[in-house]
């Protein structure tokens, strides 16, 4: 409902004081006597207020109503660390089977060591007999290096291929 009450403030006060002047001065008769009167009078002009209804107004929401999405915050954390500690505890894992095989090709390489020379031994053998007998074929007589009967491995220019001391040495 509408209400009017007494105007207080100069701008309203002013507002009213321009309409009166201006319907005074375009309507017929002697306007200024009118003018005179209106500005010697208070202005007392009422005007329309929008006031609550009977009882006020509802409660203002003003907080925010959405549904929650998803789980709680501290449980997103703690799968979070869940999933790390998971996460550690298998690279830790594999860094302890890396480091277990890495031990155990180290061993079998040690072990494996006597067994591999006694054949590259044999190897050294066969092959020294084998040429002794291309030596004694092609001679006919047996050539001892080292005149001694016993086996001794030979140095490695005794036993390069042939050429590659003219390959190292170009200038001769």
């Amino acid at each position: 409902p509408a209400v009017r009450a007494p105007i207080t403030s100069l701008a309203a006060a002013i507002t009213v004081h321009r309409h009166v002047t201006f319907h005074h001065s375009t309507s017929p008769g002697n306007s200024s006597l009118r003018l005179y009167h209106s500005l010697q009078k208070p202005i007392t002009a009422t005007m329309p207020q929008d006031m609550p209804p009977a009882g006020g107004y509802a409660p203002v929401q003003y907080k925010r109503n959405l549904p929650s999405r998803g789980y709680q915050a501290y449980l997103y954390m703690a799968g979070m660390h869940l999933i790390m500690i998971w996460g550690t505890y298998k690279y830790m894992q594999g860094t302890r089977e890396q480091r277990e095989l890495a031990r155990e090709k180290m061993w079998a390489r040690m072990h494996l060591t006597p067994l591999l020379q006694a054949e590259e031994d044999r190897d050294q053998v066969r092959r020294h007999f084998a040429a002794q007998a291309r030596e004694k074929e092609l001679l006919g007589s047996e050539s001892k290096i080292y005149n001694s009967d016993r086996y001794a491995l030979h140095d490695l220019a005794s036993i390069s291929p042939p050429g590659l001391f003219s390959l190292l040495t170009p200038g001769l």
